[in-house]
């Protein structure tokens, strides 16, 4: 069985890191390479660094914040906002990023999929989607969460597979920020038919909820961002906690 990632998430507003509610009310969350640094001395098997202004803005990602950290950080990276094209995702690896995570890119040119994941390899092209529930189907959001699209979630994620997405980061829009569990729900539906590693996002609160994310929801990363910003949970904490579930994790 392969061991569950734990990822702290960083998202990344001018420079700063942010974190609120449902994708608004944005507060102050700390300098990224900081943070990340600390994340990595910590236990943190991966960082996710999602700058979430790049889409709406229509600039490239904060490829010298990326550069900073990779000097500070050995374990493995993933970056995404504001990437449109193979060109970027080949300056944010030369920048030291692992991964790249696509999400407003693909659902308006799905080819970038194919292409960077043939070109550079599935493993290093992260498909993130934003999703909401609608009237009892979830529907896929893009620009940072900002744009209702018509693409059901589940028929993207599976499109997106096929396409070459080495992994999917899933973000349940109505459980962001809200410290009310994953939406396990969705997470099941997803993992029904997905191949692909899946990393659950979006809605941790408490211990438990780590738990729940791998044992109802079968995702394979759990990955959160208010908790351990404002050491309300520590990466060991959930570790520990999720052994004595028998849990399988990185130590």
């Amino acid at each position: 069985m392969v061991k569950v990632r734990i990822i702290p998430c960083l998202d990344v507003k001018d420079g700063r890191v942010v974190k609120g509610i449902n994708f608004i009310d944005l507060i102050d969350a700390g300098d990224p390479v900081e943070q990340a640094k600390h994340y990595s001395e910590n236990g943190a098997d991966e960082i996710c660094f999602l700058d979430i202004s790049a889409s709406i803005e229509q600039r490239d990602t904060m490829v010298n914040v990326v550069r900073k950290t990779a000097n500070e950080v050995f374990i493995p990276l993933t970056v995404g906002g504001g990437i449109s094209s193979v060109e970027n995702i080949q300056s944010l690896l030369k920048a030291g990023a692992d991964k790249v995570s696509i999400n407003s890119a693909a659902i308006n040119e799905p080819d970038i999929v194919k292409k960077s994941s043939e070109y550079f390899g599935n493993q290093c092209i992260v498909i993130a989607v934003d999703a909401k529930k609608i009237n009892n189907d979830w529907y896929v959001f893009s620009h940072g969460g900002t744009k209702k699209t018509d693409l059901l979630a589940l028929n993207w994620i599976e499109h997106v597979q096929k396409l070459g997405a080495g992994e999917i980061l899933l973000t349940s829009m109505d459980k962001d920020g809200t410290k009310s569990g994953f939406d396990i729900e969705l997470l099941k539906k997803v993992s029904e038919f997905l191949e692909i590693p899946l990393i659950a996002s979006g809605g941790v609160g408490n211990l438990n909820h780590f738990y729940e994310g791998v044992a109802k929801g079968n995702a394979n990363a759990l990955l959160a961002a208010s908790v351990f910003h404002f050491n309300e949970i520590s990466i060991k904490e959930v570790k520990e906690y999720l052994l004595k579930k028998n849990i399988e994790i990185r130590i």
